[in-house]
């Protein structure tokens, strides 16, 4: 038994880019609060944030389908899509001040300028795609997207999937030049280097396996240290990122806000293209539709990539099933998030969604051919030797009863579950995460610290100048963002003309 115990102003556990952006945004606003990190792994960023287990799109719904929903009269539903488009616009502004406040000194080691494509097939897929372009261009936030359904065009775009492929075939894409690819891994680690100039208290092969309320409201953190002896930590406010290992300690935290929530784990397999050859001919992030029964979260995708400076093309993700909520978890953790109060939330979801567990199951069966099959819709000519299998993280979606779904409804996306009194939240889901996590944390903010907004703003604004504000009721602001955040971020040679709108048939 340890005798270490402290008292601090913040815990963050979980070291992952949920945490890093939450320390850094408090230690820009109250510089004076002490924070402490507690890590289960040996290192930042090893988990969901990693590069190989996190797709690094810089969700800005520039490409993925899932975020449009065509409605029953035709119409395209493009609401989450600016949403989550005016989510990114916060990252980009927040890495942006802390590249201009020497925080960050060179944003090329974690963001890349790249064009972020949706490419579909069959001519029912191809009036979506258009009726989608056609929405997204009319909103001032998706400027200088081009559509087209041209094999010429197509075969300058994206030689590499166009070429050896049926002519007869009806094929069309849109693309964006001022999409990103995002290294979340890297960017968490340099968050996490500036947090300890800081003074931050980062703890690394330290597991919290308790939390309680304390007698004078705060909390008391139960933590297991590396040589295996228990410390104890007391906080005023804790923050549970711990990616698929916080169902589990918000359970453990008692408030009534985390009854009747359970978890869904997903994982995934990605294939890695291991021809310089063959990465050399792709320059894009290019996004299909998911198959009918798949998770959003298996939408197929073909991405270039920037890793450890290198060039990388990836195909993916397979979704797969594994019982663990972590990729470092326990075969167990399934079964022991299952408490009496979401037992009948758990049997619900499980009933409904039968057909995404036998999905998933058939997903886990797949030989590296089959796998091979599904890429050749990709790149036609693509040979089994080229590609090597990833395993990516694990993602656990959110289920809990809801008024549109009722009991046991799976959730795809991100969520922060908070108590009443602000002193603890949890973060729990999948994607678009990593890509909205400045917007997320300064919800949680607000949420979490009422009492401090009105004083805190002004620095908010300085960092976020766009926070509070719809944007699409700017448009010269968002013109001033795109140009400001590209330039200070390297980007500037993908920005797209103003107000530029092309269509290529």
């Amino acid at each position: 038994m340890s005798n270490r115990e402290t008292k601090t102003d913040v815990i963050l556990i979980g070291a992952g880019i949920m945490s890093a952006t939450l320390g850094t945004l408090l230690k820009e606003l109250v510089p004076e609060w002490k924070i402490t990190v507690f890590e289960k792994l040996e290192k930042a960023g090893e988990e969901s944030s990693n590069e190989w287990n996190n797709a690094g799109t810089g969700h800005a719904a520039l490409c993925e389908l899932n975020y449009t929903v065509e409605k029953q009269d035709g119409s395209v539903d493009i609401s989450k899509a600016v949403q989550i488009n005016e989510q990114f616009q916060h990252s980009m502004q927040f890495w942006s001040y802390l590249v201009n406040s020497k925080l960050i000194r060179n944003p090329q080691d974690f963001i890349m300028p790249l064009p972020h494509m949706s490419l579909v097939q069959g001519e029912q897929n191809i009036s979506f795609l258009k009726k989608r372009f056609e929405a997204l261009t009319n909103n001032p936030l998706f400027q200088g997207m081009e559509f087209s359904d041209d094999p010429k065009k197509l075969m300058e775009w994206i030689p590499l999937i166009i070429q050896d492929r049926p002519s007869n075939e009806p094929i069309a894409a849109t693309k964006i030049d001022s999409g990103t690819d995002v290294n979340f891994g890297a960017l968490t680690r340099i968050l996490f280097d500036h947090l300890k100039k800081k003074n931050v208290d980062i703890n690394y092969r330290h597991s919290v396996d308790n939390i309680k309320r304390a007698s004078d409201g705060s909390w008391e953190l139960k933590v297991r240290n590396k040589s295996g002896n228990v410390e104890r930590h007391t906080a005023k406010f804790v923050f549970i990122g711990g990616g698929g290992g916080s169902l589990h300690l918000l359970q453990k935290s008692g408030i009534p806000e985390g009854k009747h929530i359970g978890g869904f784990p997903v994982s995934g397999i990605f294939m890695v293209c291991n021809n310089p050859d063959v990465v050399a001919q792709h320059h894009a992030k290019v996004y299909g539709k998911a198959k009918v029964g798949a998770p959003p979260m298996s939408v197929p995708h073909l991405d270039t990539r920037f890793i450890d400076n290198k060039k990388s093309l990836l195909f993916g993700p397979f979704a797969g099933f594994s019982p663990k909520f972590l990729k470092t978890g326990s075969m167990f953790d399934l079964v022991t998030s299952v408490k009496p109060d979401n037992l009948v939330t758990m049997l619900s979801a499980g009933a409904k969604n039968m057909s995404l567990t036998k999905y998933l199951i058939e997903q886990v069966m797949l030989s590296k051919e089959k796998r091979m099959e599904e890429l050749r819709e990709f790149i036609p000519s693509a040979k089994i030797e080229d590609w090597d299998l990833v395993v990516a993280g694990q993602r656990v979606q959110v289920i809990k009863d809801t008024e549109a779904g009722g009991k046991g409804t799976l959730q795809f996306g991100t969520e922060v579950i908070s108590a009443a009194d602000g002193t603890i939240a949890a973060l729990l889901g999948a994607s678009p995460g990593a890509s909205t996590a400045v917007s997320v944390m300064l919800e949680l903010i607000k949420k979490c610290f009422p009492q401090h907004i009105k004083a805190w703003e002004p620095k908010i604004k300085e960092m976020i100048p766009s926070y509070g504000i719809s944007l699409l009721k700017k448009t010269e602001l968002i013109q001033e963002i795109h140009t400001s955040t590209a330039r200070t971020l390297g980007l500037s040679d993908n920005l797209p003309l103003p107000l530029a709108r092309q269509t290529v048939s």
